[in-house]
């Protein structure tokens, strides 16, 4: 195989992966194009980052080679790896972009994050990086994946990245230079990724409040990915349930987890290839039940919780819709119109609209699923994927990529 000028390693083909994900966390910059940045190191202590790189436009094998060999004689950083070149097929960007060329770098270096960043967009302007179009085609793409365990969520950055557990392109360079990088939000190594998204039956959980979508979009996800679907099989309760003594409120709950629990058993999942996308997730009938539940039945219901949770297959991979209060309120109140001709957000309907304060209480509740998801003492699952789920039209075409990345 053909040895790239300036890189580690050969040039490896392998369908069908992309890097027509979105740019949550890399490369924009202010900086006119044609004009390196000037920053100086300032952290304590020297780190390891992980970047991703890849290109569909022009030679994206020149173009890489030169994007890799400005990192490498750029002061303050040090080249550590360089991954094999892999060929990989558009997913989720407009149709018709040529394939990609996907790499990974490992560098050390003592520059902040944001400075690495703005590094990055400089060699991208460089390289006459243009953004056109969302998701589009270009010329080169340095995103920056990883920055030691620094977690940092703001409008220009976000560490670690938030697509990559799924992305199989940015996963298999990373983890044949840096297989014991750990990623500090999932809690497990770059190779534990993916060994997480090559399981041989994924279970994929679109998890969130009732209103949030979830049953339409794992719908979606299920029809494309020709996966079995499993919905939840009970109302989650807006109002948390009947009201009467705390053992009739604490056997309601239980009732309710048994249902939910049932059809995610081990003794009866599947191993075929296909996979199986739930538009649930037990925690969040946990969450619930906490929020519903005296003391005493609380402690109860958990102790039953903890019990039947041991004997169910856990999500791989979620995907965490967020809904604003203005889009719910917006959904309660058409899902309140006695001529409504559609079925969606059914899940609204069937768990008994809420009035008033209770479409707080489902902020609320989504509040702390959130804080499960990212930074709760749960065990939680390796991949998660947050999505604003406002307009429904784009989260489901968001998810079906996030998800068809994995292939």
């Amino acid at each position: 195989m053909e040895r790239d000028g300036g890189v580690t390693g050969t040039g490896a083909v392998r369908p069908p992966c992309n890097l027509a994900g979105g740019r949550s966390a890399g490369g924009f910059s202010d900086q006119p194009a044609g004009r390196m940045a000037t920053v100086t190191a300032t952290a304590e202590k020297p780190v390891r980052s992980l970047i991703g790189c890849g290109a569909n436009l022009g030679c994206p094998r020149e173009q890489l080679n030169q994007a890799i060999d400005m990192l490498r004689f750029m002061p303050g950083i040090a080249l550590l790896e360089v991954s094999q070149f892999m060929e990989t097929r558009p997913v989720g960007g407009p149709p018709g972009q040529p394939a990609y060329l996907n790499a990974a770098c490992l560098i050390e270096t003592s520059f902040e994050p944001e400075d690495l960043l703005a590094m990055l967009a400089a060699i991208e302007n460089t390289l006459d990086r243009r953004r056109e179009q969302r998701w589009g085609p270009r010329s080169i793409d340095l995103d920056l994946l990883l920055h030691g365990d620094r977690i940092i969520e703001n409008e220009r950055l976000q560490l670690p990245h938030p697509r990559m557990t799924t992305r199989r392109f940015v996963l298999e360079p990373a983890a044949e230079i840096a297989p014991d990088l750990r990623h500090p939000q999932a809690g497990c190594t770059i190779g534990d990724l993916l060994e997480n998204i090559s399981q041989r039956h994924l279970h994929v959980a679109v998890v969130g409040i009732p209103g949030s979508g979830c049953p339409e979009v794992a719908s979606a996800v299920a029809d494309v990915t020709l996966s079995r679907q499993l919905h939840a099989p009970a109302a989650l309760p807006i109002a948390g349930g009947p009201g009467g003594t705390t053992a009739e409120a604490t056997a309601f709950w239980q009732e309710t987890l048994r249902q939910y629990a049932a059809p995610l058993k081990r003794s009866g999942w599947p191993g075929d290839p296909h996979g199986t996308v739930t538009d649930y997730w037990l925690e969040t009938v946990r969450l619930a039940a906490e929020r519903c539940l005296a003391p005493a039945g609380r402690r109860e219901f958990l102790t039953a919780f903890d019990r039947l949770a041991a004997g169910t297959v856990p999500p791989h991979i979620v995907l965490f819709l967020e809904v604003g209060p203005d889009a719910l309120r917006e959904r309660i109140s058409y899902c309140r119109q006695p001529t409504r001709q559609s079925d969606i957000f059914a899940d609204l309907v069937s768990s008994g609209l809420p009035e008033n304060g209770e479409a707080e209480a489902l902020l609320a509740l989504q509040d702390d699923l959130k804080h499960c998801l990212t930074g709760g003492s749960v065990p939680r699952p390796k991949a998660v994927i947050r999505f604003d789920a406002d307009d429904l039209g784009r989260t489901v075409n968001e998810a079906v990529a996030a998800i068809e990345a994995i292939q």
